[in-house]
């Protein structure tokens, strides 16, 4: 049970994009409690991934971590018929038990805590970024009034997203602020639905810390050092090279070939 109320938070560490990256999650939570967190809020595609889903849950069930459910995680919840034939998703299965999907489960899309608003890619669906768009390959920051239409009306001041794995903050002409909080574990991803990659430009693992003042709330996007080479190394164990390189490197291969859109 949580000791602090969301509405009486003055201070609140914004995770996401964990993709079971306990080491970076290990590193994170560190961080965290030297900063004094009162509240860590997940923002989803949590245990999805070559690396170790099953220490992640287990840190995060021992912190009463809330959070929302990531596209990636819907996965694990409802494997694909070609689930044997994908080393990350197939590598996350075997590793998490009855208990953890279930905690995973029963996660919402969207969840509202006082001031914040959390979802993982925009409120309306799990799978849509909302700050970028991707034309041509490129990734463009959407106009405020895109990005106002993807958000619909009755969302709270403060929006906390994820999904592109890039932090950024971006305030509205109604004065709601956005905050995608970066990624914890996995920096760089290529993606090819449609073709582009997602680069943070170092393995650093990321997150936000949100603090409440007089004028409303501050944002510090915070880039974490922690043994990367240790998940790399586990990912090429897992038979995902390509994930080794984003969790070595922060940087993406695209246009290079992909692997079938399939980075987590």
């Amino acid at each position: 049970m949580r000791l602090v109320d969301p509405a009486a938070a003055k201070r609140v560490a914004v995770l996401s994009d964990i993709h079971g990256n306990a080491w970076a999650l290990a590193a994170v939570l560190a961080d965290v409690d030297r900063r004094g967190a009162d509240l860590v809020y997940d923002l989803g595609d949590t245990l999805y991934g070559p690396l170790d889903p099953a220490w992640t849950f287990r840190m995060l069930i021992d912190r009463d971590v809330i959070g929302v459910l990531g596209n990636e995680d819907r996965l694990l919840l409802d494997p694909p018929a070609d689930a044997a034939t994908r080393p990350a998703l197939r590598h996350a299965l075997a590793a998490l038990d009855d208990v953890a999907l279930e905690w995973l489960g029963a996660r919402p899309a969207v969840r509202r805590e006082g001031e914040l608003l959390l979802c993982h890619g925009s409120p309306r669906r799990d799978t849509e970024y909302l700050l970028e768009r991707v034309e041509a390959g490129a990734i463009v920051l959407r106009s405020r009034d895109e990005i106002a239409v993807l958000l619909g009306e009755g969302t709270a001041p403060m929006v906390l997203c994820g999904h592109s794995h890039v932090p950024r903050v971006v305030s509205l002409d109604d004065g709601r602020v956005v905050v995608n909080a970066g990624s914890v574990g996995l920096p760089a991803y290529d993606d090819d639905y449609p073709p582009h990659a997602m680069e943070a430009g170092s393995p650093h693992a990321r997150y936000a810390l949100l603090e409440r003042g007089a004028s409303g709330w501050s944002v510090l996007h915070v880039a974490v050092p922690y043994e990367c080479d240790t998940a790399a190394r586990t990912a090429e164990r897992v038979g995902r090279p390509d994930w080794a390189r984003w969790l070595r490197t922060g940087r993406a291969a695209w246009p290079a070939a992909t692997r079938g859109g399939e980075h987590g």
